[in-house]
């Protein structure tokens, strides 16, 4: 495999200023046009620049000091599109004042990339120049940037929320006469509502979404971002918490696969792309904007609108010929694990339940599973968990729907309907709490470019799990039902730390398939030597053909999880096209865990594992976090056996196969 590596154009960027704003919710509304190729509608972003989230970067000095002031400035009459380029441009110790710099000269493209500037209103109110800082210096316009490519952007305008019936409630100060503050402190109330109050505060920011404009706002896009402001608005805390932006996709858009399923007929689903969702909807792509969502979705009525969502939700039916959709999220995650898929998908039902189903779904903790219940409060932000509430904890298996084309359907009822019970059930008695309330799984089209994906209440499944023995959908399905606990529930808070999610997956993948099978524990170690043996040797075939840089998995090492004092980054070789096909994060994260496991004994790990959940769910983690709470939890006998911080070390920040297993020999 020869591979140049490239950072213009390997590494992702992460745009956002999430140091000064974060997005608290998104409400979606959305019409997918299957004729166009597009999907369009509004956004509605709300907006908390709280002190408590602000993160003061260790890693970078101040990022814009020009040598003349005219250097930070932008024409209004000259909107910049910057190109990915420039080796300079995604410098991990650059912010965005680094790029954002319009010269003179340049070319508006704006017309050719279907982006409708405004920059000509602002030129008759104000000032032809304006500063390309995003922070909070007080001497200009604040500047919000979010993550944005491959989508038409028509209009953004602030949102009258104070116009709401009833809203008044939410206001401390009924005084205030600046309007623009009344409607700022609405929003930071609205955005902090106590978590038993989920139902109010979903209303609340949808009759919120529908309120009028009050002011068009100033706007701008460039290769991967858009760039926002308010004129006056000079500080985080006086930009507008709550923006609507009207936008349409692309039919190339990145972030969305238009194409059809088995039997035919068109469909599109978000792909997992490497750009994430900034090619579906303008949003804060740094792991560290956790936010919710709710979404209405409308349609032809022959199609079915599946997503990200804590409700099951049923079409309602709109003029004749159209159905609307809504979907929910509470829990705040990363805006790129939002997904949505659209077609003519037919729910699969098995033809009888055994009395074995039956009795499954009704089970609870045996005496011996007691532990898994850990108590304690949670250290997440707060939202109605499920970890909190003890008929989830008891819950093995949780409400699922299966999705497929109908051509599938004597395929599914055959494989995948019978195995989700017993994946869910073995799930649940390693690890305990379901994270999630509910799991629909989706059999996505054959072009779909992996065996699966997870997000937050759905699974993608390759239809080629599907073939042969329930083998291999069986493992498919454990190691996606993994991710609801690590890459879902606990995500790695700097996305080059992948093995947290998928070397956990895939260690996991194998527990969870020996439990479903109910094997013997001799089966289940032959079982496991096995795929260990494939593994190992899939490893030291990607070592010995792929560069040395994308064999770590720590590629930042001490500099991990840094920012710029915007809060943009960027994500090392995340847009390399070769990395799709490398397994190294998969597999050298299974191994330092299979050692481990091994090491410590089973007993003594999965107990570890099951409080390493409880106390991280919710929350963003660096490799670290998992070092030193593992070293809490040991005893330091064993502690100073296995030598663990040099053997971390060893696994994720040097290429090639670390030493404790290079003599890896199976059973």
């Amino acid at each position: 495999m020869n591979i140049n590596l490239d950072p213009s154009r390997d590494d992702l960027p992460l745009m956002a200023n999430t140091s000064h704003i974060l997005v608290k919710h998104y409400v979606l509304d959305l019409d997918v046009n299957f004729e166009s190729q597009i999907i369009e509608g509004t956004i509605v972003l709300f907006f908390d620049s709280g002190n408590k989230f602000r993160k003061k970067s260790s890693s970078t000095e101040e990022t814009c000091r020009p040598e003349s002031n005219e250097a930070c400035k932008f024409r209004m009459l000259e909107p910049c599109h910057i190109s990915v380029t420039n080796t300079r441009t995604f410098s991990s110790k650059m912010g965005y004042n680094d790029f954002a710099i319009c010269g003179k000269g340049e070319k508006d493209t704006s017309g050719k990339d279907g982006n409708h500037d405004n920059w000509k209103l602002a030129s008759e109110i104000s000032s032809s120049k304006y500063c390309c800082d995003t922070g909070n210096h007080g001497s200009e316009d604040f500047l919000l940037v979010l993550d944005c490519c491959d989508l038409s952007v028509l209009k953004v305008e602030e949102v009258d929320v104070a116009a709401v019936p009833g809203i008044e409630k939410f206001t401390r100060s009924p005084k205030l006469t600046v309007v623009s503050e009344l409607r700022n402190q609405i929003v930071r109330e609205l955005v902090t509502l106590p978590a038993d109050r989920w139902r109010e505060q979903l209303d609340c920011y949808a009759r919120c979404s529908q309120a009028p404009g009050c002011g068009e706002l100033l706007f701008d896009t460039d290769t991967w971002s858009l760039q926002i402001r308010k004129t006056g608005a000079q500080t985080a805390p006086d930009f507008p918490h709550a923006i609507r932006i009207l936008y349409r996709t692309k039919p190339q858009g990145r972030s969305v696969t238009w194409t059809s399923d088995q039997s035919g007929r068109p469909c599109v689903y978000t792909m997992g792309s490497p750009i994430n969702n900034r090619a579906l909807f303008p949003c804060q792509e740094p792991p560290v904007a956790m936010s919710t969502w709710q979404a209405t979705v409308r349609a032809a009525a022959s199609f079915v609108v599946l997503m990200s969502g804590e409700n099951s939700a049923k079409p309602t039916q709109l003029q004749e010929g159209y159905s609307s959709w809504h979907y929910y999220v509470t829990m705040p995650m990363p805006a790129s694990t939002l997904t949505i898929a659209v077609g003519s998908w037919t729910e699969m039902k098995p033809e009888t339940y055994s009395s074995n189903d039956l009795a499954a779904e009704r089970r609870s903790f045996s005496p011996s599973e007691a532990d898994f219940r850990c108590v304690g409060v949670c250290g997440h932000v707060e939202y109605p968990c499920r970890f909190q509430n003890a008929s989830a904890a008891t819950q093995e298996i949780i409400p699922h729907r299966v999705f497929a084309p109908v051509c599938l359907k004597h395929t599914c009822q055959e494989t995948l309907l019978r195995l989700i019970p017993p994946c869910l059930s073995a799930a649940h008695s390693v690890l305990g709490t379901h994270p999630f309330s509910r799991l629909d799984v989706l059999i996505v089209p054959a072009n779909f470019p992996s065996l699966g994906m997870a997000s937050p209440h759905i699974v993608f499944l390759s239809q080629s799990t599907l073939t042969g023995r329930s083998h291999l959908c069986g493992t498919r399905l454990c190691h996606e039902i993994a991710h609801s606990w690590f890459g879902l529930a606990i995500g790695a808070r700097d996305w080059t730390e992948e093995w947290l999610s998928e070397g956990f997956a895939t260690h996991l993948e194998d527990v969870f398939w020996a439990k479903a099978q109910q094997l013997a524990p001799s089966e289940a170690q032959e079982q496991q030597e096995l795929r260990a043996v494939l593994r190992w040797r899939r490893l030291q075939d990607e070592v010995r053909n792929s560069p040395e840089e994308m064999q770590v998995l720590r590629p930042n090492k001490e500099k991990t999880g840094h920012v710029s004092d915007s809060g943009s980054s960027l994500i090392k070789h995340g847009l390399n096209p070769e990395k799709v096909f490398m397994q190294v994060h998969y597999l050298k994260g299974y191994f330092l865990l299979r050692f481990l496991a091994r090491k410590l004994g089973d007993d003594t790990y999965f107990s570890f594992l099951r409080k390493f959940v409880h106390t991280f769910h919710g929350q963003l983690i660096l490799s670290q976090d998992f070092l030193q709470m593992l070293l809490e939890n040991i005893p330091e006998e064993k502690r100073l056996e296995l030598s663990v911080e040099s053997i971390f070390r060893d696994w994720l920040e040097s290429s090639g196969i670390p030493q404790v297993e290079r003599n890896f020999k199976p059973h």
